[in-house]
């Protein structure tokens, strides 16, 4: 099965990358991370005035109208910027929270494994958060509680943070090529050397075949099939994000990357709907059915 982006589609994923670069670039990425915690809550009602969170809303309820194809690709966008927030919970409740589908209000909820993500910054809370404890989050731009009990992840949450995934997935094999390109030792770019070569190529593999199965799961919505994207997409995050830290060397670690940034959000979006486990034995039980 090929997928081609329509040209609506494509204007959709080209309007939300400018967004973002106007609005989110590499000083406000620096910003955000000096004040943990904080949310721009200007930057969140603009999200609301563009339509990100009413994206699938109908148009007779004031939304934008569109499909689970196109949000997917709205959130991978924000995955590769490492757009701060509960971007998942609000546009979830963009249809029952007064104020989320423009932005006006932050909505959160308690994911998988229990935990809960800005539950200071926002204004409605989805789930049981009695009891909630802070936690000390390994990224700077996710704080965290942890709560007794969790809740069961919804699908699309499920998908739409494996778009996310994507998106940081397809951000670090960029990185890591253009280093590769410009880094010189030994008189040549790094990017001439075989190891380097390799690491690039399987970060693009990986990003490229999640892509395909995200892309596949937005179309079909099929449970098993957001359970293959989030497996796939998870394992391109995390692994790509280690590899574009070992392309960058010692230097990616710093905070005048955001290499860094990108694997410890990945490593928290994880567990957000839930341990991987579940995933993989959902899928394990519908490979395992024998057609009738």
């Amino acid at each position: 099965m090929r997928f081609q982006l329509t040209d609506d589609q494509r204007a959709l994923r080209d309007g939300v990358r400018e967004l973002l670069t106007r609005r989110f670039g590499p000083q406000q990425l620096r910003a955000a991370v000096e004040e943990p915690g904080r949310l721009d809550r200007a930057l969140w009602r603009e999200l609301g005035a563009a339509g990100f969170f009413a994206l699938r809303l109908p148009e007779e309820e004031g939304g934008v109208g569109l499909g689970l194809p196109e949000a997917v690709l709205a959130f991978e966008e924000a995955g590769r910027a490492l757009l701060p927030g509960p971007l998942v919970a609000t546009h979830l409740a963009a249809g029952d929270a007064p104020g989320a589908a423009t932005g006006e209000t932050v909505v959160t909820d308690v994911g998988g494994c229990g935990l809960v993500e800005w539950l200071a910054a926002a204004d409605v809370v989805r789930g049981d958060a009695a009891g909630a404890v802070p936690l000390r989050s390994v990224d700077p731009l996710t704080p965290l509680h942890r709560v007794a009990a969790a809740a069961t992840a919804d699908p699309v949450a499920v998908l739409l943070t494996a778009a996310e995934q994507l998106g940081s997935a397809t951000r670090a094999c960029e990185l890591a090529v253009q280093h590769a390109r410009t880094r010189e030792q030994f008189g040549q770019p790094i990017g001439a050397f075989q190891a380097v070569k390799h690491l690039c190529a399987q970060m693009l593999v990986r990003a490229e075949t999640a892509r395909a199965a995200v892309y596949a799961a937005a179309v079909t919505a099929d449970p098993a099939d957001i359970d293959t994207a989030r497996l796939l997409a998870d394992d391109a995050a995390v692994r790509g994000a280690r590899d574009c830290l070992q392309v960058h060397g010692g230097m990616g670690f710093t905070w005048e990357f955001e290499v860094h940034l990108h694997l410890k959000r990945t490593w928290v979006r994880t567990y957000r709907t839930g341990d991987a486990t579940e995933s993989e034995e959902r899928l394990a039980a519908e490979l395992l059915v024998e057609p009738a």
